[in-house]
């Protein structure tokens, strides 16, 4: 264990003690997975908990930001090192923001504190990456995206940007930074720090869209504001881009995404394989243990999400800002186009904190692309009537749309219109995707 203060490892047994007795009672009571509560608690006793936690992890913290995909990099990457032997602490639920930081490690600890794991995987949210990054010192940081998300919460995306790189850059020169060069802003970011920078993104101009969605949301220059000239986009601003006026250009790759296959439906999940690949050679894992781990990948929760219920094959592909529900409804196009008859489509959108209270995103999704296919589409969720109203306005001609309040009457009437050789492809937000999992396996996620 670090060498710390006695006043410090005082407090750092009192906090472990009542952050142990807390989960404890949180489980037994069956409130949830405590991977909160007990994080909030233990901080008040020890300030600098999340800084004597971190440092005592064996060989490094990973820390993965963006605004998509963060589980699925996470648990990929987790999964590869586990293969290898290694001792992983890692955010799995989700809890992202500071107190489930610290609760996750803490679950980890012994009665006094001591931390055992070779490494520590942490989600964490956007907006919390400058105020954590000092205190972690993290070995490996994997930038994935930046997307409008929770517009209540979070400023633009270069505002973002410009956070992390001013907290990055103070970081210890060893740190190893992983952004994606397909996005403009981490693409500039990347290119301007001290620390090792390899960048990973897709060089497979056959899937580049047909015209850059309307819901994009960087197409400026970083450096000079001047419209940037796209070869090519794959999703939303993500794309092959220059800049006519300054000349700055995405970043070269370190990575060739054609030798690399994707986990899970959706191309913005070959980012998510990409990212996780990348960081597991820093790591040092042996490339059969990588490609054999992404040929076996297994979803996690919510997140293209495979279950079999009432003999009914069901997918949960968590929809929460307008990018990833354009890519989910484009993915789910796909799968809807190769059926000899279409399924049902689930919609369950909800308004509270975890998923942003401002639902005016909607109206960015193309649900256009998927209403026009035809078939039956049902819609649930606290704002049920405004993503009725979504899809109201997305009809080409007759839509076959029916709303129900109660979530466990839509999700049984989805099911009822799901062929037994289909599948029904559940989009939830954030908390409704939580509520969903409960619904169809009877336990709670948090």
């Amino acid at each position: 264990m670090a060498k710390i203060q006695i006043k410090d490892r005082l407090q750092l047994g009192l906090a472990v003690l009542t952050a142990k007795t807390v989960t404890f009672a949180v489980r037994s009571l069956k409130l949830g997975a405590a991977s909160v509560l007990p994080g909030e608690i233990a901080r008040r006793l020890q300030p600098q908990l999340l800084q004597l936690l971190s440092r005592q992890v064996k060989h490094g913290v990973i820390l993965i930001a963006g605004t998509n995909g963060k589980t699925t990099t996470s648990l990929l990457l987790r999964t590869m090192l586990e293969r290898q032997g290694k001792r992983i602490a890692h955010n799995a639920t989700g809890a992202n923001l500071e107190n489930g930081l610290m609760t996750t490690l803490l679950a980890n600890t012994d009665l006094v504190g001591k931390l055992d794991v070779d490494y520590a995987i942490l989600e964490v949210d956007e907006n919390v990456v400058p105020k954590v990054v000092a205190a972690i010192e993290p070995r490996i940081i994997l930038c994935l995206n930046l997307f409008r998300d929770q517009l209540d919460r979070y400023g633009e995306v270069d505002s973002i940007s410009q956070r992390w790189g001013k907290a990055i850059a103070t970081l210890p020169p060893d740190t190893v930074v992983i952004p994606n060069a397909d996005d403009p802003t981490l693409s500039y970011m990347g290119q301007q720090l001290p620390q090792k920078v390899l960048f990973f993104g897709l060089n497979e101009p056959e899937h580049y869209l047909e015209e850059i969605p309307h819901a994009v949301d960087s197409i400026y220059c970083p450096s000079c504001g001047h419209s940037l000239d796209y070869q090519g986009v794959y999703l939303s601003h993500l794309g092959d881009f220059c800049c006519p006026s300054c000349g700055f250009h995405k970043a070269p790759v370190a990575i060739n995404s054609q030798e690399y296959p994707q986990i899970l439906i959706g191309l913005y999940n070959k980012y998510n394989t990409l990212a996780a690949v990348l960081a597991a050679q820093q790591l040092g894992v042996d490339e059969a243990t990588i490609r054999d781990t992404i040929s076996n990948f297994q979803a996690a929760f919510g997140r293209a999400e495979e279950l079999h219920i009432n003999g009914k094959h069901v997918r949960i592909l968590l929809s929460k800002n307008p990018v990833g529900m354009n890519e989910t409804i484009r993915a789910v196009n796909q799968v809807r186009q190769q059926s000899s008859q279409l399924a049902p489509v689930l919609f369950v959108l909800n308004d509270r904190i975890p998923d942003g209270t401002d639902v005016s995103w909607i109206w960015d999704v193309d649900t256009e692309k998927l209403v026009d296919q035809g078939g039956t589409f049902i819609v649930s969720g606290d704002r049920v009537y405004d993503m009725a109203l979504r899809l109201r306005y997305s009809q080409q001609e007759d839509l076959q749309l029916i709303v129900k309040e109660n979530l466990r009457d839509a999700i049984a009437t989805a099911l009822e219109h799901t062929p037994a050789d289909q599948t029904l492809h559940i989009l939830p937000t954030y908390s409704a995707m939580l509520e969903v999992r409960e619904v169809l396996t009877g336990r709670k996620i948090l």
